[in-house]
């Protein structure tokens, strides 16, 4: 069908912006101070999110409600977290390890997330993650086994806070009329406010003499990595199943370690080749498992709430 091509087209374009993030935040790191670096993502996205709404809200006081406002300020607080240590850990790391390592999220996050009154995973899921842990293992093990870096522990522990950050974004917007461009948009203004002082203490200024190339890093980590790939992955989401979408947006890993590969001059070892295709592997089947466990919970809530049905003869 036409539309869902499409659909996957957007979905397939938001995985690889957010699959080569990771080489252009640690390009951007090399040339400005992290927090210089994070506070101009965040600026750049906040005008942009900021113009969205004046522009798509008519009236003043549609433009954001107080809950959004409350909520949307509780989650600038734990994005912020993330992208501190997702920033410092690819600076320290391979862009490939941290989009691999990262992933670790679409396992961890079902681990967390006790929205809707879900029930724990199945003991299988933790299989999943064993095979994602002897990944790790061999991701960061280089030319011999040895243990994590300090780049590759940020990023893991970005992989918790993220998965944290998921779960409390289900949590708090559960049967909420809230708006994702303002939400984002409030996000965005936290997360500015909050780098503003480490970054100016950090050394603002030195982008007053930045490259072009610095520039355009921060532009596309802001535009087309924040504000584009959030609002592409709402507006596809709405036009297919979240498993569909998940299972595209799965493919993030894939591209950074391509990204990284291709452009940013890096390369696996045999045993970090085998940890990459491990941690996909493993990342994909602790989703199907969580989906497919999700899916019956759904329909055993369905079939008791249904009234049962005496047959009646002809």
């Amino acid at each position: 069908m036409p539309d869902t091509r499409r659909t996957d087209l957007v979905l397939l374009m938001v995985a690889l912006v957010w699959g080569s993030s990771y080489l252009t935040a640690k390009t951007a790191a090399d040339a400005a101070p992290i927090l210089v670096v994070l506070f101009m993502r965040y600026l750049l996205s906040a005008v942009a999110s900021i113009v969205l709404v004046l522009a798509t809200a008519r009236r003043r006081r549609g433009r954001w409600t107080p809950e959004e406002v409350r909520i949307g300020s509780v989650l600038g607080l734990t994005q912020t977290a993330v992208l501190v240590l997702e920033m410092y850990g690819v600076a320290q790391t391979s862009a490939a390890n941290a989009g691999l390592l990262i992933s670790l999220t679409l396992v961890i996050t079902p681990l967390l997330d006790r929205s809707g009154g879900r029930s724990r995973v199945p003991p299988r899921f933790f299989l999943a993650a064993g095979v994602c842990v002897v990944a790790i293992g061999l991701l960061t093990s280089g030319h011999g086994l040895h243990a994590p870096g300090i780049g590759d522990g940020l990023m893991l522990a970005a992989a918790v806070v993220r998965a944290g950050h998921v779960a409390l974004v289900g949590r708090l917007t559960a049967g909420r009329a809230l708006r994702p461009l303002q939400l984002t948009t409030v996000q965005t203004v936290v997360g500015t406010m909050l780098c503003l002082a480490p970054s100016a203490a950090g050394g603002l200024p030195i982008l007053a003499h930045a490259t072009a190339g610095t520039w355009s890093q921060l532009v596309y980590l802001a535009l087309f990595c924040s504000v584009f790939a959030f609002l592409a992955q709402t507006w596809a989401i709405q036009r297919t199943s979240a498993s569909r979408a998940s299972l595209v947006l799965g493919t993030e890993p894939v591209w950074a370690v391509a990204v990284g590969i291709v452009l940013g001059g890096e390369r696996l070892t045999a045993l970090a080749a085998l940890g990459a295709g491990l941690m996909v592997a493993g990342t994909y089947w602790g989703q199907a498992i969580e989906r497919a466990h999700r899916h019956s919970m759904t329909e055993s809530k369905e079939s008791s709430t249904c009234p049962t049905t005496v047959p009646t003869s002809a």
